[in-house]
């Protein structure tokens, strides 16, 4: 048997409160979700409270991976990131 555990994160982007967005990446979008919720999430979200997840994926690999698909997703001009357009 192989007992190898494949490594997976969440890259999300919530929408909040001022009707712009936040990006980030998780090992639990649910508990991370949360605590945006209750402000120990970020510095933004503590201004900003988050309404939803508007857009998420799963990515499998190393932390690596999903911090360089976190840090594209924050490289594009909203109209090219606006998860409510698609």
């Amino acid at each position: 048997m192989n007992n190898v555990r494949e490594n997976h994160y969440w890259v999300y982007i919530l929408l909040c409160s001022n009707n712009n967005y936040y990006t980030g990446y998780t090992t639990d979008l649910t508990k991370r979700y949360k605590a945006h919720l209750n402000g120990t999430g970020g510095k933004y979200t503590r201004s900003f409270k988050p309404l939803k997840v508007a857009q998420c994926w799963k990515v499998a690999g190393e932390k690596a991976f999903a911090m360089e698909v976190e840090r594209y997703i924050k490289k594009l001009s909203r109209a090219e990131s606006d998860p409510l357009k698609y």
